[in-house]
């Protein structure tokens, strides 16, 4: 039987920094639904009410683009080990970037990461338990190693041209604001 949460409990905490994967979605006023697996050590949890994550590059930009016109985020937790559990958490998140202010302090929670395009501040309204029993059990091998091989042999101007040309709006066309563009001064 789902149970709802005001804020997170010491039990969610250590349940959410025990998972190798997690799930973030997203929604616009109108188009896609995106919702989105996330991996590496890319989430920290601040307070029972607040968690960041760093946004590593991928194909896609859907959530920062997403979040731009609606700050409803969704976060998924499940248990593919031990004891069954889906942890939901919902709340208003902002995408932010290395240009912008709150990145100085926030970005010092993670390793560095050459590809980190946002970090997503996310403010915990609800969370929610449910049973899992239809959740399967998955034994954790490793991270990938795609990233780190692609990072390699990518300079920062290659990070850049990529977020340019794949990284700047969404699939329904929505600005993602990665990248500020010039503008002259009269």
């Amino acid at each position: 039987m789902a149970k709802r949460y005001e804020q997170l409990s010491d039990d969610h905490i250590e349940f959410i920094q025990q998972q190798k994967i997690y799930f973030v979605g997203t929604a616009a006023n109108d188009g896609t639904i995106n919702v989105s697996p996330k991996g590496f050590d890319s989430l920290r949890v601040l307070s029972p009410k607040r968690i960041v994550w760093m946004n590593i590059t991928g194909s896609g930009n859907e959530t920062a683009a997403h979040l731009q016109q609606s700050d409803r985020l969704t976060m998924m937790f499940c248990a593919f080990d031990g004891s069954p559990k889906i942890l939901r958490l919902y709340g208003k998140a902002a995408a932010l970037h290395p240009r912008d202010e709150q990145w100085q302090e926030l970005e010092k929670l993670f390793e560095p990461h050459p590809s980190a395009r946002q970090l997503v501040d996310f403010s915990i309204g609800m969370a929610q338990t449910s049973c899992g029993f239809g959740v399967p059990f998955y034994e954790f091998k490793e991270e990938r190693d795609n990233m780190g091989k692609w990072l390699q042999s990518a300079k920062a101007q290659d990070i850049a041209e990529y977020w340019r040309t794949r990284n700047q709006v969404s699939l329904d066309g929505l600005p993602t604001n990665i990248l500020v563009k010039e503008t002259s001064e009269d």
